[in-house]
């Protein structure tokens, strides 16, 4: 199947169009047509090699929503003309421990990426920044139609990384709960916890976001920079997700967690994070970390923001603005995900 996109042929160059061939689908394969992929901030830094992993050419791209135009002979869950969705990650053994638990992302031999990885065959992975995809049938979700498709598309990411550890953790009404950073996946977050029924309390370094993080549902929003307001805070929370990338003072929040509590992140800071000793034996605090969610917890993630109206806000982007949007991404100037949509590929 040829595949037409946008790639990084290194990691110093720009996207650029390109044509590759997707496999044929086997009998447990799905074909999809892809409408639109949502760009993370992960896309980033794995397009210009910062994670020490780079197979290029690279077409990134996992939050990946689109309509079903073949299946294999053993496919039972979905017909041509369905609609679908692609994560993060498109193969997993399914047969160790982990995985037998429905936490394919925490697979022993280890989870295939949807994109810069090589499958258990050896063939390199490529994304959905393209107008085709095929995946394993276990690793394609439905998708309700009470879903609006672009505003859906994060949700392969931004949502499951952030639902995941909420529900891991007990989120819901009688907790206290925080939320660091207001970007596209602290905004799920906060839309996720407050529609558990949680007190959420926002974190933030930027004063223009106050009113947006109430929108979203914040019941209280906290500048971070305020030490007296942060103080006043110490010791309250049952639960705190930290979503930030950018290198932050992690023993602030820390101190901010009551008896036996959890900070959990989910960001990825350049440099890793200092933790002082006594951040955490103060009050049997955990740091925890959490990566996205297994295949039946991320349909549970879809089934849910369907019933209860819960999608991304997000910029609608054509891959002429593709390259642009890296740069906003890294500013913060996205409210607050970017989404291509696949119609503007051949107009690019």
């Amino acid at each position: 199947m040829r595949s037409h996109g946008y790639a990084a042929l290194t990691k110093s160059a720009p996207l650029t169009p390109y044509s590759f061939d997707r496999r044929d689908p086997g009998p447990l394969d799905v074909a999809v047509s892809i409408d639109y992929c949502g760009v993370c901030h992960s896309d980033i830094h794995q397009a210009r090699g910062e994670w020490g992993r780079g197979i290029f050419p690279m077409v990134p791209g996992h939050e990946i929503v689109g309509r079903v135009t073949a299946v294999g002979s053993d496919v039972t869950r979905f017909k041509v003309g369905d609609p679908a969705a692609v994560g993060v990650i498109v193969e997993s053994c399914l047969a160790c421990v982990n995985c037998e638990q429905d936490l394919e992302n925490y697979c022993v031999k280890g989870a295939v990426d949807t994109y810069n990885a090589t499958t258990y065959d050896g063939a390199p992975t490529m994304g959905g920044y393209a107008d085709s995809i095929v995946a394993p049938e276990h690793f394609v979700h439905t998708l309700s139609p009470k879903l609006d498709p672009a505003g859906a598309a994060p949700l392969l990411c931004a949502g499951i990384t952030t639902y995941s550890p909420l529900r891991h953790w007990g989120v819901g009404p009688g907790k206290k709960v925080g939320v660091i950073g207001l970007g596209g996946l602290g905004h799920m977050a906060l839309k996720f916890a407050h529609s558990f029924g949680a007190h959420v309390v926002q974190f933030t370094t930027s004063e223009r976001k106050i009113a947006d993080a109430k929108r979203l549902g914040a019941d209280e929003v906290v500048m971070s920079s305020d030490a007296d307001t942060m103080k006043r805070h110490a010791g309250s929370f049952d639960f705190i997700l930290d979503t930030v990338s950018a290198e932050h003072d992690i023993n602030a929040y820390l101190q901010l967690l009551k008896l036996d509590a959890t900070l959990c992140l989910v960001g990825i800071p350049e440099q890793p994070p200092a933790i002082h000793p006594f951040s955490v034996i103060a009050n049997r605090r955990s740091f925890a970390g959490s990566g996205i969610g297994g295949m039946r917890e991320t349909q549970e993630m879809l089934d849910y923001c369907a019933e209860h109206g819960i999608a991304a806000d997000i910029e609608v982007i054509g891959f002429d603005k593709l390259n642009e949007s890296y740069e906003r991404v890294l500013k913060g100037d996205v409210k607050y995900r970017f989404v291509l949509d696949m119609k503007t590929l051949g107009k690019a």
